[in-house]
């Protein structure tokens, strides 16, 4: 199976998820209020999708507490971020920022020309050279395939589904008096889609999120055709989330959390994919990474923080 083939099937199923969630959006705007309120939704909504790409990253960026990264501070990650954006297509070069944090993250942002993406010091110190690589080469292709829109009009149909379907719960419980003496009546149905919509669109939410992710790997291939180096990445970051969660649960059971209830696919799953992605015959490139800057010492891993956009 090809990497085209790859890219069909992953397009369709995040198509398909996406109009999942705006039929379900829909149906519950419509048991609401009717063919207006839809109006209603969609005129908000493309005001939403057309100022809240280009609002959001600035307030991220600030309260991750993220410093602009200069030509000066990292030569080498310029240099190796510039190869794979010329590899890629982008239109601008994205703005590159440090959180002063040991935790291994890396995220990326924006839309057009306010695209950035952010490391953590504690994955510039943990990584080597093909490993940063394989990072880079994740969040560029999560920018190229236009991911922080789609996640964020999916945030958007989760939300304007949420509201909606309290608002239907509320009217249902003020109505109840009248509905059990008769004189109004409400389709089961619609009842049931109303207490159940919110959580079935924030499933479709995660399913589309993990969705881009095993894009963004595909286009990591496409760029670095070195499986191998983003696989040592995710092991490695695998590892540091599971000492950061350990740390959070000492001295006690930690919880299981389902693989359908996650933003990211399963780290054993992604690793097993990548060989079957790498286009054949193609030589492995010379990634160096910059160990003559210093950076400042790492904080410890904030601990209320909410990590947004897309990380790897």
């Amino acid at each position: 199976m090809n990497w085209r083939w790859h890219h069909f099937l992953n397009a369709l199923e995040s198509i398909l998820l996406v109009a999942a969630m705006l039929l379900l959006m829909a149906a519950i705007g419509w048991l609401f209020g009717g063919v207006e309120t839809l109006y209603g939704m969609l005129a908000g909504g493309i005001i939403f999708l057309l100022i809240a790409p280009r609002l959001t990253p600035p307030v991220l960026l600030r309260m991750m507490g993220a410093q602009a990264l200069t030509p000066e501070q990292g030569p080498r990650l310029f240099a190796m971020t510039r190869k794979l954006v010329s590899r890629s297509g982008l239109a601008h070069f994205p703005h590159l920022y440090r959180i002063p944090t040991s935790v291994l993250n890396a995220f990326s942002t924006g839309i057009g020309k306010n695209v950035s993406i952010t490391i953590s010091d504690g994955l510039l110190r943990a990584l080597d050279g093909r490993e940063l690589a394989g990072v880079l080469a994740h969040e560029i292709s999560h920018i190229r395939h236009k991911d922080i829109w789609v996640m964020v009009m999916a945030d958007l149909f989760s939300q304007m589904t949420w509201t909606f379907s309290l608002f239907g719960q509320l009217l249902l419980l003020v109505n109840l008096p009248l509905w059990l003496m008769h004189r109004h009546t409400m389709p089961w149905a619609a009842i049931i889609l109303l207490l159940f919509a919110p959580t079935l669109s924030v499933l479709l939410q995660l399913a589309l999120s993990r969705q881009r992710e095993f894009d963004a790997d595909l286009g990591a291939m496409e760029l670095t055709h070195d499986p191998e180096g983003l696989a040592s990445a995710l092991r490695k970051m695998e590892d540091g989330q599971e000492q950061e969660m350990n740390r959070l649960f000492s001295g006690g059971e930690r919880p299981a959390i389902p693989s359908w209830l996650r933003t990211h696919p399963d780290t054993v799953e992604r690793i097993r994919r990548l060989p079957h992605l790498v286009l054949p015959d193609r030589p492995l490139d010379s990634w160096e990474r910059d160990e003559d800057t210093p950076l400042p010492q790492a904080k410890a891993p904030a601990r209320r923080h909410h990590f947004t956009g897309f990380r790897l």
